[in-house]
């Protein structure tokens, strides 16, 4: 929060993959430096068993519903992290996946592949987490293990139920803009196009296809935290005023 202020921010959302444990916390954090919280949370959603995802901003973070759902979506996780532990054993990399997993306890962050990635380079066997992705734990290579979960369109209810709005997240990154149609019936509020790996050129096709679809149009450096991808990015990415007036017309009435 210090530094999101330092960096000239006013507005910030948290968007934690699958978790809102530091929603509390981070309100706290925000009040000394006049900081305005909006709650968060990114969800992975699966198409054709890749991920997709939806970024949910406004939420009720007690709604008991999404409570529920993110249980699903940790144990999920968790039974990845063995399974990818299984894979990388049987090629000779063994990494203790027990030990990952009881570092993120119920409740807290969320466990997944950059975990694995730290794993197998504090063992030796990955020179760095691009590495661990390019020959081990990226999609199509040996120790890669499928997601399983909700779609996009039973994400987006999910995020609607908990009176927040959906957008979907880094779509030049997922690289696939035929979802976004299907996302836009189904429902779908806005797309980032504002974001730490869009070039101009995409952040300018992303711009004109919310138009053309009439969503809003959501933005944000995506920062990781310190020592992290994209560690220096905080504040380097944001969204422009109007443009968050409106994601805050998308928020329905509860």
């Amino acid at each position: 929060m210090r530094r999101a202020a330092a960096a000239g921010l006013t507005i910030i959302s948290i968007t934690d993959h699958d978790t809102v444990a530091g929603m509390a916390p981070a309100r706290e954090a925000a009040v000394p430096h006049g900081l305005r919280l909006v709650p968060g949370i990114e969800i992975t959603s699966v198409h054709n068993e890749r991920d997709v995802h939806i970024l949910g901003y406004f939420i009720d973070v007690t709604c008991e519903s999404l409570m529920a759902f993110l249980r699903d979506q940790r144990a999920d996780r968790i039974r990845r992290v063995h399974e990818m532990g299984e894979r990388l054993r049987a090629l000779g990399m063994v990494i203790d996946a027990d030990a990952l997993v009881g570092a993120a306890p119920p409740g807290s962050r969320s466990i997944g592949r950059p975990a694995v990635a730290d794993a197998l380079v504090a063992a030796g066997h990955a020179a760095d987490r691009n590495d661990a992705f390019e020959r081990l734990l990226g999609r199509g290579q040996p120790a890669y293990v499928p997601r399983q979960g909700l779609c996009g369109p039973e994400v987006i209810e999910v995020i609607h139920d908990a009176g927040g709005i959906a957008s979907m997240a880094h779509p030049g990154v997922t690289a696939d803009d035929s979802l976004i149609p299907v996302l836009a019936d189904a429902g779908l509020d806005a797309i980032e196009v504002w974001h730490s790996d869009h070039s101009p050129e995409q952040r300018r096709h992303y711009r004109e296809l919310a138009e053309r679809l009439r969503l809003a149009k959501s933005g944000g450096s995506d920062y990781h935290g310190e020592g992290l991808h994209r560690a220096c990015q905080l504040g380097a990415i944001a969204l422009p005023r109007e443009e968050f007036a409106g994601l805050e017309r998308c928020v329905r009435p509860q």
